[in-house]
């Protein structure tokens, strides 16, 4: 998660606080935001050690909270109801769980440098289930009408590029996680925390 020094309005705020890694500048305080997503726990280490490096922040503060993450759909509803939460259980029901490997790093027009799971049909499906479920809720306020599934793990604008962080990680790669589970994150400073789960199938 983290921040960017591109500006690209509300959207790149949420960028910027829920989703993005902070460039070497210290990053504003940001309005809290709630962000469905599908933690990655194979990689918390690294992304974890990422973010305390530009903004600790934005570590999480409960053993449930992954920093390591792909989002499904975000900012989400700050204040959702039980039917808005009984939506995104019924979605994570009617999903069996499954794979993605981890092991390609690729890198966004803005700089974000960011690790590509494959295959990706799985995480588009849940996207795509959520923003018909919530369409109050664009993708990254609207921004990226059709998200890429990514985990970030750097910004150009630190001084890393894509072999940089191909030697960060090392022999790690490539990562084969299963995704089983939506957690519904509060990101926000100093107050990272995971508000509700949704086990799939």
């Amino acid at each position: 998660m983290i921040a960017t020094i591109a500006a690209h309005g509300r959207a790149a705020d949420f960028r910027r606080g829920a989703d993005v890694i902070a460039a070497a500048v210290p990053a504003p305080r940001l309005p809290g935001r709630a962000v469905l997503v599908v933690p990655v726990r194979e990689l918390e280490d690294v992304v974890r050690e990422r973010t305390a490096h530009h903004d600790a922040t934005f570590l999480g503060v409960d053993d449930a909270f992954c920093n390591a993450h792909i989002t499904l759909l975000g900012p989400w509803l700050d204040d959702p109801d039980d039917a808005d939460l009984a939506s995104v259980g019924a979605i994570a029901e009617s999903t069996p769980p499954f794979d993605v490997t981890l092991g390609r790093v690729r890198e966004f027009p803005d700089g974000l440098l960011y690790l590509a799971p494959e295959p990706d049909a799985g995480l588009r499906s849940l996207t795509a289930a959520l923003m018909a479920a919530f369409p109050q809720c664009p993708p990254y306020g609207g921004a990226f009408p059709e998200p890429t599934p990514h985990l970030t793990i750097e910004h150009r604008a630190s001084g890393l590029d894509a072999d940089d962080v191909r030697a960060l990680l090392g022999d790690r790669l490539p990562v084969t996680s299963r995704v089983e589970r939506i957690d519904l994150q509060w990101w926000a400073n100093d107050d990272c925390h995971v508000r509700a789960s949704w086990r799939l199938g």
